[in-house]
């Protein structure tokens, strides 16, 4: 037999392991970290996603939450940490991406230390307040705070989140002083307002039932368009701030995970998105779908970091 003949005859003998290249399959439970106190709306959903995961994978998804920090505690442990094996992923947020650009001594860098599986939704700000609260509008809210600098304070879920810097904005624009009261997560505010420990909660929608309920006041919602649930309620632009904050999410894990495994993972999570049960958990808290597959979302954290640090650097905001 020739050689070139005997060449033939081994080029689909060294392709075929290619071919054969099996699904990944986990083998164990899993976990997927959630930075914020129960009962959030990211919470819902994320914990929703991890209970069709755990369907579609066979395995257990394990929610865990690890809040604190303005819900970036989880990132040195899947940037340092955790094996990049697919049984550790974690809410990746806006939050994360700035805080390198809030500390001295930066402990990761999200366009170089986690791989970006899938982009899945953003959330419904707004700003409440209790029901018997003497505002009956965002402007009476702000000229209030104006009478009485530092008077009025306000919660959201942790320094220099999405929501406090938008605060900020807010405050600087009108050129008043008021308090910031962080907490662990949304629902920890929401219970400050109601128990009238704080005047007001600036934040994702864990407020919307209580505001359905009649027992808190929502006066504008930073959404493009008005809220679906809140048609009478107008938004930030309405009001002649030129803002829109939906701060969108996604999930990301260790730096260094398999192709095979990330296509996995992003397949059966993005299925659980487009779901009918986790329809039905975005709508609950108008949560917009912003889906980005791995490639696309690993554009958007590069192209967002990149924001941050000019909005930063602008505002010079430091946390040490």
């Amino acid at each position: 037999m020739s050689i070139t003949r005997r060449a033939a005859l081994a080029v689909p003998l060294l392709a075929a392991p290619a071919f054969a290249q099996a699904r990944w399959v986990p083998e164990r439970a899993m976990r997927m970290i959630i930075p914020w106190a129960p009962g959030g709306s990211s919470d819902v959903q994320l914990r929703n996603l991890a209970d069709l995961a755990s369907r579609a994978l066979g395995q257990t998804v394990v929610a865990e939450n690890r809040g604190g920090a303005g819900g970036t505690l989880h990132a040195v442990h899947l940037a340092r940490e955790a094996r990049p094996d697919g049984y550790t992923i974690g809410q990746m947020h806006l939050s994360v991406i700035r805080r390198p650009f809030l500390v001295r001594t930066p402990q990761w860098d999200t366009t170089k230390d986690f791989t970006h599986i899938i982009g899945l939704t953003g959330w419904l700000f707004g700003v409440a307040v209790k029901a018997d609260a003497p505002w009956r509008n965002f402007r009476e809210f702000l000229d209030d705070a104006k009478r009485r600098p530092g008077r009025i304070s306000f919660a959201t879920s942790g320094v220099a989140t999405s929501n406090h810097l938008a605060m900020e904005q807010i405050i600087g624009r009108e050129g008043i002083e008021m308090l910031h009261i962080p907490f662990r997560g949304a629902p920890e505010g929401v219970t400050a307002v109601i128990g009238g420990q704080v005047s007001a909660i600036a934040d994702s929608s864990a407020w919307a039932p209580q505001v359905e309920a009649g027992a808190m006041r929502l006066l504008c919602v930073w959404s493009a368009e008005r809220a679906r649930r809140f048609p009478d309620v107008p938004t930030l632009k309405e009001l002649g701030f030129d803002m829109v904050l939906t701060s969108n999410y996604g999930l990301s894990g260790p730096p260094g995970m398999d192709p095979g495994v990330v296509r996995v993972l992003h397949d059966v999570y993005r299925e659980g998105l487009m779901s009918e049960p986790n329809t039905r958990v975005r709508d609950q808290y108008d949560m917009p779908l912003v889906y980005l597959d791995s490639a696309q979302y690993t554009d958007f954290v590069r192209q967002r970091a990149e924001i941050e640090r000019e909005i930063i650097t602008r505002l010079n905001i430091r946390m040490e």
